[in-house]
């Protein structure tokens, strides 16, 4: 490949390409009586829109509305259709108060011998997420407190968190908590987020100051060492003693050391540690004068057995890894997914402390939290929908079309039908909600726009790149694909948007290269959006792909296993097709997709079970 850049996807860089794009330019002009553009976030995202406000076409989708009458979001009753040239985007707009704790199924089984568990953790959803570990917290906590077991989260009181959304926020204790040297006086606030009881802790200090969860001026891996002591300082000084704390990630990986080395020696005798790895990417790479600093000697952990980090042995100095120490201090430990726990004993320079701890190691599938994913119930929708009644989710897919400046697919009826001079046209959305880094396969979600497009689809990208590199190549392909008709790439995060793409989408596309176990795909199927997604982790363990006959009865996607373009382009090749020429197939996968069962209510019992392996009786 000659004259070529690399840029950060590892492949010949925008600017290689841009002459093609131009070339192909003329394929994707916008059609006549495009309205004017707006931004998104900056000027470089500019998007225009099609002109989809004509007479037949309202009258065609507000049709389909009255069809949902029963349905429709109350507070969209009467509004106009949202359009890229609005003043406030139409995820933005005011969307009803969500009281999920009502949405808690009320036929749960109470399980009968019951517990009081403690997540410790760096992230809950919706008030401090930031992925995927946020919507695991909550998920399950809802479900351990729906089966009768008391549940509390124990979450830092970042700066950026919005009060409005804790309920019955209060003081509940003031104490001391030791950093450095000092004794930082510390706040407890007990408050309830979505039904479920949170601790919030409050250091006088500068941790968790900031306007956003991660990448405060502070330094986080000594923020949240401080958080670990602190959380076993409170239990300590109000007597409280669960039978499990459940730490999560490196940010909370030391306290498991904390415990057994100080605080059992102390007051607290009952509760059990266990840990959820949500990616062993994540190690807490950790000075030992850093570790020290809480209170514990750092330098007794530098060896294979405790805490070193073995791919620092002989360099100078030595450094030790949070996570490692986690996994040979606590009771137990989980990962996010069966396929995931094989992959990391296989792989890693942690699968050797894996192997010698792995009679208490288990892979256990995260569930979504089905109150807050509801597409029957979801309060961003403008049309509510189910897996029996599916003309809500047409609706909505017209309705972000519209908002984003994407052509509707129909432009008139003809026996019920969409069609396009007397030829019916079916045009497929897909959409990837994701982190923008490299586990998320950059090169094959690049690839994906351009290939999406050359097939006849439609796709919008949602999500934030926290590599600068990484940004300005997505904020380039924003720059020549946002003013064309059929694809979306929107450099942000907005909770609201991802429920509203999720329902309009036809497909979601998970190209991972590797996933722990993977929220999109389960939250696609849960509002009728179709996975493609690369066979890894948990992808492999919720998504079968539906021309594998020997598994047809589980069938619900489209999987490909190499992470070139080309395996890529043949799962998209295949949803293409099945969307475009059989219909009522699609719509009985979208169906099945729907009514499969990845609940946190389906797979809390197996936390349950690995808590009552290790609680003290």
């Amino acid at each position: 490949m000659e004259n070529t850049v690399v840029g950060a996807f590892g492949h010949p860089s925008l600017v290689a390409r841009r002459a093609s794009l131009r070339r192909n330019k003329k394929s994707s002009r916008l059609p006549a009586g495009a309205a004017a553009s707006y931004r998104l976030n900056s000027p470089s995202r500019r998007i225009k829109a099609v002109d989809t406000n004509s007479q037949d076409l309202n009258v065609h989708l507000e049709a389909r509305a009255e069809s949902a009458a029963d349905t429709i979001n109350p507070a969209l009753k009467g509004s106009v259709w949202p359009s890229p040239s609005d003043e406030t985007p139409f995820w933005k707009k005011e969307f009803p108060t969500w009281d999920v704790s009502v949405e808690v199924p009320a036929d749960v089984e109470k399980d009968s011998d019951l517990m009081h568990i403690i997540h410790v953790t760096a992230e809950m959803a919706p008030i401090a997420k930031v992925g995927g570990l946020g919507d695991v917290v909550t998920g399950l906590a809802r479900a351990c407190l729906s089966r009768g077991h008391t549940v509390d989260v124990v979450l830092p009181f970042y700066e950026c968190i919005e009060k409005r959304q804790i309920t019955d926020l209060t003081l509940i204790t003031t104490y001391n908590s030791f950093h450095d040297g000092d004794w930082i006086p510390t706040n407890a606030y007990r408050g309830e987020v979505s039904g479920i009881p949170v601790i919030f802790v409050e250091p006088s200090n500068q941790f968790f100051k900031g306007k956003y969860v991660y990448g405060g001026s502070y330094n986080e891996l000594e923020a949240y060492i401080f958080f670990s002591r602190a959380c076993l300082e409170w239990m300590q000084v109000t007597g409280v003693q669960p039978d499990i704390i459940h730490v999560h990630e490196w940010q909370t990986s030391a306290l498991p050391l904390l415990y057994w080395d100080m605080y059992h020696q102390l007051s607290l005798k009952r509760p059990r540690i266990t840990l959820t790895i949500h990616n062993m990417e994540h190690y807490g790479e950790c000075r030992q004068e850093q570790l020290s600093k809480c209170g514990l000697d750092g330098a007794i952990y530098a060896t294979t057995d405790r805490a070193v980090d073995d791919r620092t042995i002989g360099h100078n100095p030595e450094r030790l890894s949070l996570l490692k120490g986690g996994i040979v201090y606590d009771n137990a430990r989980s990962t996010v997914s069966p396929t995931y726990l094989k992959e990391t004993l296989c792989s890693g320079w942690l699968s050797s402390t894996l192997i010698r701890n792995r009679d208490k190691y288990f892979g256990i599938l995260n569930g979504i939290d089905t109150a807050i994913w509801n597409p029957a119930t979801d309060i961003y929708l403008p049309v509510k929908f189910n897996a029996q009644k599916l003309e809500g989710k047409k609706f909505c897919k017209n309705y972000v079309q519209k908002g984003l400046g994407l052509p509707v697919e129909s432009a008139g009826i003809v026996e019920g039908k969409d069609v396009v001079n007397g030829t019916q046209r079916k045009v497929p959305l897909v959409v990837c909600i994701t982190r923008l880094v490299a586990q998320k396969g950059l090169h094959l979600i690049t690839h994906a726009i351009k290939n999406v497009e050359e097939l006849g689809g439609q796709m919008v990208v949602l999500g934030k790149a926290p590599d600068d590199r990484v940004e300005r190549e997505f904020k380039d392909l924003a720059d020549l694909y946002n003013e064309g008709p059929a694809i979306r790439i929107l450099l942000m995060y907005s909770e609201e948007l991802s429920h509203m793409l999720y329902a309009a989408a036809d497909m979601v596309l998970v190209p991972s290269l590797y996933e722990p176990c993977g929220l999109a795909q389960m939250i696609g199927m849960r509002y009728g959006a179709v996975p493609t997604v690369r066979r890894t982790g948990g992808l492999a363990d919720t998504v079968f792909d539906i021309d594998d006959h020997s598994n047809s009865h589980m069938a619900n996607g489209f999987v490909f296993d190499g992470i070139d373009e080309g395996s890529l382009n043949g799962a998209l090749d295949r949803a293409f097709s099945l969307y475009k020429n059989k219909p009522d197939e699609w719509t009985g996968l979208v169906r099945k997709a729907m009514e499969r069962d990845n609940s946190w209510n389906n797979t809390a019992g197996n936390y349950i079970e690995v808590y009552n392996s290790v609680r003290v009786r």
